[in-house]
């Protein structure tokens, strides 16, 4: 082999190296988005899905009604001031009904503090049939010094969780949230994720 023939060769694998190496940084990059987005799409890892609306439940009383008991869960991550619970520890809910739910946060400090909530749903694989359609964890949310407020999710359990003999047998579901700390004053806005102030 010649040496241009040589130089060739080696600028072809220099080239094959440097595209191999930014296809695997662009994909340590994506890689958790991706995993994000996949999660909310299949209800993965108790992700709860998102929903316009709910499909209505069957009237009261009906045969073969069956009760879903969902509680509350709530934890701020280290370096959150933030004091967060939930309102109502728990409430029973008909699979297709849409029902409302308020966690509170109280900011006892003396600067105004913005935080972020991530969520999920145990057991995991009921994640796929818990939707939410409003929820504070859509949006940034800040709150002032000392200052106090309400915040809503709208949610519901699809009735198909009864029909999947894997999921049938669910009869509690807990909704947890954790509450980070967000320097970033960036703002993502969605249908009813605003706080509301308690009086």
């Amino acid at each position: 082999m010649t040496a241009p023939d040589l130089q060739k060769k080696n600028r072809r694998i220099a080239v094959y190296c440097v595209a191999t190496v930014a296809f695997m940084v662009a994909g340590a990059f994506a890689s958790a988005p991706l995993y994000d987005m996949f999660c909310r799409v299949t209800g993965f890892a108790g992700t709860p899905l998102r929903a316009t609306h709910a499909p209505g439940a069957a009237a009261p009383g009906a045969e073969g009604e069956q009760l879903i008991t969902v509680r509350f869960n709530s934890t701020v991550a280290p370096g959150m001031p933030w004091k967060f619970q939930p309102v109502q520890r728990e409430i029973k809910v008909r699979p297709g009904e849409e029902m409302l739910a308020f966690y509170q946060a109280t900011n006892p400090t003396a600067r105004t503090v913005m935080g972020t909530a991530s969520f999920n749903v145990t057991p995991e694989k009921a994640g796929q049939y818990f939707n939410k359609i409003a929820c504070f964890c859509f949006t940034e949310q800040e709150l002032g010094p000392g200052q106090s407020v309400d915040m809503p999710v709208s949610f519901f359990v699809d009735p198909e969780m009864l029909k999947d003999p894997k999921t049938r047998d669910v009869v509690e579901i807990t909704l947890s949230y954790t509450f980070f700390r967000k320097e970033d004053s960036t703002r993502v806005s969605d249908r009813g994720g605003n706080a509301r102030p308690v009086n």
